[in-house]
């Protein structure tokens, strides 16, 4: 999906960059919006939550910050759990899309080998 540029090729255009960066975000926001439903449904179906408490829930442990309401079950704190560890790493992923376009840029612009010919 984001195919970046070679060592000895230039920087592209900033309006190609945008681009690059806008299609990150938006697999950031599919990511994201998957990793909610995931979290909606987990809810909901170990807790019978209604969906504005499933998603609040999923919302808050999807960002890092625990759950809001008490959980009753043991299906709906193994689930917490379990979602908890997922929301981690989806998050550390997730973000790894959407910088990884911004750090190979500043870092290819100075790699760049501008003036060379082949057999220098």
């Amino acid at each position: 999906m984001l195919q970046f540029e070679r060592r000895h090729e230039r920087l592209i255009p900033v309006r190609l960059f945008v681009r690059r960066i806008s299609r990150a975000v938006l697999l950031w926001l599919a990511l994201t919006m998957a990793g909610l439903g995931i979290g909606m449904i987990g809810y909901a179906a170990s807790e019978g939550m209604g969906g504005v408490d499933a998603f609040v829930n999923a919302a808050m442990i999807l960002s890092g910050m625990g759950p809001v309401t008490e959980l009753k079950t043991a299906g709906g704190k193994l689930f917490a759990g379990f979602y908890a560890i997922f929301s981690g790493l989806f998050v550390v992923i997730a973000t790894g899309f959407v910088l990884a376009p911004i750090l190979h840029r500043v870092l290819h612009s100075f790699h760049i080998e501008e003036g060379k010919v082949k057999d220098d």
